[in-house]
């Protein structure tokens, strides 16, 4: 019998991590750039990521420092860098 993983395990690209910016604004950003937005509060960006990402919160990361949105991102530029 073949095992196959959850659709939400195997793929990275449904990854949305969620944190504060500089300005205190709530920001959802998908891992590879390809959605986000900011929101007023946490409840917020919350339900925009589930929406987003098929309703799988097991793929919604908090991030405990800040993240800022950027949509100029390229798809390839993957996850928010870490700071040094």
């Amino acid at each position: 019998m073949k095992l196959v993983e959850p659709p939400s395990c195997s793929s990275p690209s449904t990854v949305v991590f969620i944190g504060r910016n500089h300005r205190g604004q709530w920001v959802a950003q998908q891992q590879n750039g390809l959605y986000g937005g900011l929101f007023v509060n946490r409840a917020q960006a919350i339900k925009y990521a589930l929406f987003e990402n098929g309703q799988h919160p097991e793929t919604i990361i908090e991030l405990p420092r800040e993240i800022e949105l950027d949509m100029g991102r390229k798809p390839d530029a993957a996850a928010p860098k870490r700071a040094a």
